[in-house]
């Protein structure tokens, strides 16, 4: 069955539910996915490209090896519009044997959960191909004026070492859970809140972290508040400043990095609870990067594409100047959010459906045996199937979808963030 869809946080979220979706809000019915991991074929394109291609462990009930190839997934014309459920069926478990060029030239965040155990395999085989490895193990939280850093368990002195001797950032997420009156109005417990994070990079090792707070802000209503947006901006640049008051030896910068977690702006116009071009401009010089979320465009209750090329362009248009401007100092900044997700949508009435892994899609190639079809207002492939009746919409990333977003991110001179590497069901 597709995994249940619910926020990216972790397995156990106890914050109280918020009155908007906490993720990427361009439409305003379009709650957060669980974004689960890629497909094969999206996969390979991301490793042809990034030259992130080689072989995988494999765990069961796929034990056998896969074929490799000296060809890469351009030179086997794969990466097109007419393809077939029959070419990605024969295709999807070959790998390329060269893993040692690197062609997209920008950062490339990847994030690493627990609950997808073989994540941590993937950023370790192709480490020197990831400039920033994100594992999703920090929530900091409060109880009343208590504040707490949980996580710790899941650090891995090995792990993060042999990361880190290969050439990639660990920057771990920690998700601000905490009450935001606690942090941003008490000037004990925002500095406590601070020291926390500094300390625990400073203890383990990390080259800084990924912070996610915006959504959980515009949930309380912090945002719409303009004082108490400030405060909130505040606090991003204080903690920037206190990392970047650290040395460290793995960054090319020198210092422990921040990179802040933003949502896709909405299509429909802007409001309060969305991060726009001001935001960046005055974080800037205290942050490393924003990890854009340019996925989750589309629900169970309105199906369609994850992530539009139109949307993606819009959210990088509206958060920068336009492509070739002197003033596009900071498109370097973004990592472009690309989805290793599909989602099969019921067509009913009542809609329904939810976020697939790479299995399930195979299976749905499988047993359904489907014409893909591309749609061009959102540059991505779908099918149509029936099962009992009910008619599904299934949208998954292809290889063209994915080199289509990879060549928009290297225009815009932006890097890419990955949500998630280790749900992949055979070897690469």
């Amino acid at each position: 069955m597709p995994p249940r869809r619910r926020d990216r946080r972790s397995h156990r979220d106890p914050s109280p539910s918020p009155s908007r979706p906490s993720g990427p809000r361009a439409s305003p019915s379009s709650p957060r996915l669980r974004l689960a991991f890629i497909v094969p074929p999206l996969l390979l394109l991301v490793l042809t490209v990034l030259h992130f291609t080689g072989l995988l462990s494999r765990s069961p009930p796929y034990p056998q090896t896969p074929g490799k190839t000296p060809l890469s997934v351009y030179d086997r014309g794969l990466v097109k519009r007419q393809v077939s459920a029959g070419e990605i069926l024969a295709e999807h478990a070959r790998v390329s044997e060269n893993r040692s060029r690197r062609h997209f030239p920008n950062p490339v965040l990847a994030y690493v959960t627990p609950w997808n155990s073989k994540g941590y395999d993937m950023a370790k085989l192709f480490s020197m191909k990831l400039t920033h490895v994100s594992p999703v193990w920090y929530d900091l939280k409060s109880d009343r004026n208590k504040l707490s850093l949980e996580g710790q368990h899941n650090y891995d002195a090995g792990w993060v070492s042999e990361l880190q001797n290969s050439g990639s950032l660990v920057v771990p997420r920690v998700v601000l859970e905490a009450f935001p009156g606690v942090v941003l109005l008490k000037k004990k417990s925002r500095d406590k809140t601070i020291e926390l994070i500094v300390s625990e990079c400073r203890d383990k090792g990390y080259d800084g972290v990924v912070l996610e707070s915006w959504s959980r802000w515009a949930a309380y209503g912090v945002l719409d508040d303009p004082e108490l947006r400030q405060l909130a901006l505040q606090f991003v640049k204080q903690l920037g400043e206190a990392l970047h008051s650290i040395s460290s030896k793995s960054s090319t910068r020198n210092h422990l990095e921040l990179i802040y977690v933003i949502p896709a702006p909405r299509m429909e116009g802007p409001n309060n609870q969305d991060f726009g071009p001001e935001d960046l401009l005055q974080l800037a010089d205290s942050v490393g990067g924003f990890s854009l979320m340019t996925y989750d465009f589309s629900g169970p209750q309105n199906p369609g594409p994850s992530a539009p090329l139109k949307w993606i362009q819009y959210s990088l248009t509206t958060l920068l100047p336009a492509k070739g401007s002197a003033s596009q100092v900071h498109s370097h900044m973004i990592f472009l959010g690309i989805n290793f997700y599909g989602n099969d949508f019921l067509l009913s009435k009542g809609g329904g459906g939810g976020s697939i892994t790479g299995r399930d899609f195979i299976h749905l190639l499988e047993k359904y045996k489907p014409s893909l079809q591309w749609d061009d207002k959102s540059s991505e492939h779908f099918f149509i199937y029936s099962d009992k009746g009910v008619r599904h919409a299934v949208f998954y990333p292809t290889l063209l979808s994915l080199s289509v977003r990879l060549d928009e991110a290297q225009d815009w001179g932006a890097g890419l963030s990955i949500w998630e590497i280790g749900q992949e069901q055979v070897a690469f």
